[in-house]
């Protein structure tokens, strides 16, 4: 039986008639496809650049793992960086420009020149980053945290938020970003107050902590019930550790209030010492610091509470110059009674913090008396003054007393 013009590939007049509505004949549709299938399309020889290793063509392929094409592709793909958590669900961590990045020539030129020409040259210098400054170690460990937090529990926003506090002016801000993206620091949340003092903005911001360089500053926002300190930089480079934040608190007015601070003040150590005995079981208000504790805390069982306990990035100190035996049981059933704890108690007995805190190498040391402050910073702790309590008091009594030879 001979073919048709439509079985050598051609078409019959039938088949060409229009079909109602302007559409194309099917066989015509059909033959076409049939036409297109039987070509041979060219065998690719070479291997295009953007293949993946281990595909097909490559020498090995079949035995290598589809993980290894995964990552290739992966890399390929932009990063993105994660969402920032709303501010009532976070942790947030409050961090002035100067505490940051180290900023004393830029400081100089403010305090010796004016506003105009501290301005003009943040502005000729804004594509030069600046260096790390006391804080920054602290954030990058804080960030740390969040990595992990956020492999745990992906949908969850307790997680600790970044914010940069500084009343630097507007324009200055350029240069702070591209320092804060050269560093890759996830810090999208900023407060620039062009002059004007940031503390009324902590409250709005959902403060959990403030630190700045900026004595002043601090005890305004102390005075404004949010914890605060004034940090500073060590007088050495003292390697901390990536992986782990460590957070070291003192105990009377940092953590716990300065009830018993005011005793030794006014009646001597032997007098402390019976007061703790006979209040062991009363428990001491609240410090400064406390609710910062109690964030990390809370932090620490969402770990726990998947098996990492002993895993956990983050751990905290209780590094005291109370003495274990005479008055220590106060200061940790005072914890207890709170819910919480610290994951290591060190009890000193008056003897210097520095070399303690020069082994536990944590991001940051609080504490309300500047002399643990500076023996901290001499041994390369990053130690941070939280001005509070009977201690401010007296140091401002003494400076304000006149010399015995003064008439």
């Amino acid at each position: 039986m001979g073919l048709g013009a439509a079985g050598r590939g051609g078409l019959s007049p039938e088949e060409v008639k229009p079909r109602p509505g302007g559409m194309k004949p099917r066989s015509f549709m059909g033959c076409r496809i049939k036409a297109f299938r039987r070509r041979e399309l060219p065998v690719r020889t070479e291997r295009c650049a953007m293949e993946p290793p281990g595909t097909a063509g490559a020498p090995g392929a079949a035995g290598r793992p589809w993980d290894e094409a995964k990552a290739f592709y992966d890399n390929l793909t932009p990063k993105k960086k994660p969402k920032s958590p709303k501010p009532e669900n976070a942790i947030t961590i409050a961090v002035s420009s100067r505490a940051l990045f180290r900023m004393e020539e830029e400081q100089k030129i403010y305090n010796e020149q004016g506003v105009e020409a501290y301005v003009k040259y943040q502005l000729d210098h804004e594509n030069e980053p600046f260096l790390p400054g006391a804080a920054f170690p602290f954030v990058k460990a804080l960030e740390a945290v969040n990595t992990q937090l956020r492999e745990l529990y992906p949908d969850s926003e307790e997680l600790f938020d970044i914010v940069l506090m500084t009343n630097n002016h507007a324009q200055v801000g350029v240069r702070l970003i591209n320092s804060i993206n050269h560093y890759d620091l996830f810090i999208e949340r900023f407060c620039m107050t062009g002059g004007n003092s940031p503390i009324g903005y902590l409250k709005a911001y959902h403060t959990n902590l403030y630190l700045s360089s900026d004595a002043e500053k601090v005890s305004g926002a102390i005075e404004e019930g949010i914890a605060a300190a004034t940090i500073f930089s060590p007088s050495k480079d003292l390697q901390v550790s990536e992986k782990q934040l460590r957070v070291a608190f003192d105990g009377d007015a940092v953590l716990f209030s300065d009830e018993s601070e005011q005793i030794v003040k006014a009646h001597g150590l032997d007098m402390f010492f019976e007061h703790e005995k006979a209040h062991e079981n009363n428990p001491l208000a609240q410090g400064p610091l406390k609710g910062f504790l109690e964030a990390l805390g809370k932090l620490q069982k969402k770990f726990y509470s998947k098996g990492l306990r002993m895993e956990c990035p983050i751990r905290t100190y209780l590094v005291t110059a109370r003495s274990a035996a005479s008055s220590g049981a106060r200061a940790l059933k005072t914890l207890r009674s709170w819910g919480l704890e610290t994951d290591e108690a060190l009890f000193l007995a008056g003897a210097p913090k520095g070399p303690l805190l020069k082994k536990i190498r944590p991001h940051i040391f609080f504490d309300d008396q500047m002399f643990h402050v500076e023996g901290a910073k001499e041994m390369g702790t990053v130690a941070a003054h939280v001005p509070y309590g009977v201690a401010q008091k007296h140091k401002q009594q003494l400076q304000e007393k006149p010399p015995q030879n003064s008439k």
